[in-house]
């Protein structure tokens, strides 16, 4: 099922990215071209930009349905655990994190580095 999602998702990605490239500019781009403001009218909306509203919204609604089925995949371990959780294999053993994820130290280490 995630597999179907992600290659619709993929597919209208890709069209979108497509449609977009093939519209015409307004000329409002980057500071460019004419006025605006308060006495601007907004152009009627087009066959192409019907098009690129439709593909956008399906974009969300497959990124937030990929979102969901991640989370249900999901387990409720963390990576270390599910670390230690894994069986050892050809001699490899995964140390154990104990209760802190600081490195080891010696008692009688200093703390600073010496300048020697």
């Amino acid at each position: 099922m995630e597999n179907v999602v992600l290659i619709i998702h993929l597919i209208l990605a890709l069209s979108l990215i497509g449609t977009v490239l093939l519209q015409r500019s307004e000329g409002g781009g980057l500071g460019m071209g004419g006025g605006g403001g308060a006495t601007g009218s907004r152009p009627a909306a087009t066959a192409m930009s019907k098009f690129t509203w439709a593909l956008a919204v399906a974009f969300i609604c497959t990124s937030i349905a990929l979102t969901l089925i991640a989370q249900s995949n999901a387990s409720g371990a963390s990576v270390a655990d599910r670390l230690n959780a894994l069986p050892a294999e050809d001699g490899v053993t995964v140390p154990s994190l104990g209760d802190s994820l600081l490195p080891p130290s010696a008692d009688d280490a200093p703390l600073l580095p010496s300048g020697n």
